[in-house]
Parts: C-alpha cells; structure tokens; sequence
C-alpha cells in the first residue's frame, strides 16, 4: 500500500457510518502505520469501530478484522521501533471511560474489549493502567469474557468468531 490518507477519507462520510466508512478507517489506519505512527493508526480503528454495519457487512466475510490489525500493531510497535505508540492500555481505558455519542454502548464494550487485548499484549511495566483515574473516578472495569459477551451481544454479525480475541487472553 502506496497511498497516503488523510482526515477526509473518513471525514467525506458524514453522519453516515456504514460500510464504506468503516472500510476507508482501516485504509487511514493502515495509511498511519505505514508512515511510522502507529499510535495514530490505533485511533483510525477506534473510527472503525464506531461504523454501523449491517448483518450482511460480516467483518469476517470481508476479511477486515479490526481486532487482528489491533493486536497485529500493538505487538509490532512494542517490540522494534516503529513510531510513536503512546499508552495503548490506558488510552483504552480512558476510551471506555468516556465514549458518548451514537452507539455508545457497544463502542464501550469495544474499547474494553481493546483494553483487554492491549493489556495481553503489551510488557504491563511498560504500558500500566491509569490508577490514579481508577481510583479518582470509581472506574470499573469488566473483564475480557463480559466485554466479549456485551459485543457478541450489540455488535456486529459475527464479530466475535474471531479467535484473534481469545488467542491473546490468558
């Protein structure tokens, strides 16, 4: 993949978020990752992720794992240098913690789901929690089989037959 994307690719969709959109925020993320930002790519599947598909946009007929390009990055970027990753655990988190706007809820879900992955993948010592906001703000956090259920629940057909989520879980 050659080409260079920007904010319009997802931008151009509106309030629209159905396929298309979702297709163009893995393309802007795959954009990132090839230009050494991989913490920018995360927050391209972030967009992904907020798409409603229809039960006949299978992400998994279509062969676009959002949660394979997640783990795929996260291991690539914690183990050579490949750009700036920031805290993807604690993004996640702050993400679950804060999301509002349309589909709200499944987006949590999501986000915790991506907070479970990261936590798996990631050296904790080198990417920890955000205690002081657990603490501070009496976050509570599910665990990885809740948060999959709650997805497989209110997401997308078939979104968690992928077994790239319970590869990475203990």
């Amino acid at each position: 993949m050659t080409e260079v994307h920007d904010f319009s690719i997802t931008r151009r969709h509106g309030e629209f978020k159905g396929l298309n959109f979702y297709l163009d925020a893995l393309r802007y993320a795959q954009s990132q990752w090839v230009n050494g930002k991989p913490a920018q790519a995360l927050l391209q599947l972030n967009k992904a992720w907020m798409a409603d598909l229809r039960p006949e946009d299978s992400i998994m007929r279509l062969g676009s794992d959002p949660y394979r390009a997640l783990v795929w990055i996260l291991a690539r970027a914690s183990s050579q240098e490949c750009g700036y990753l920031g805290n993807p655990v604690r993004h996640f988190q702050h993400l679950a913690s804060r999301i509002r706007g349309p589909r709200n809820e499944i987006r949590v879900w999501r986000a915790w789901v991506c907070f479970h992955l990261a936590e798996c993948v990631l050296c904790p010592n080198e990417f920890p929690r955000d205690v002081r906001q657990i603490v501070r703000e009496g976050i509570w956090i599910p665990n990885f089989q809740r948060a999959r259920y709650e997805v497989s629940k209110g997401g997308w057909a078939s979104e968690c037959e992928s077994n790239m989520m319970l590869d990475w879980m203990p």
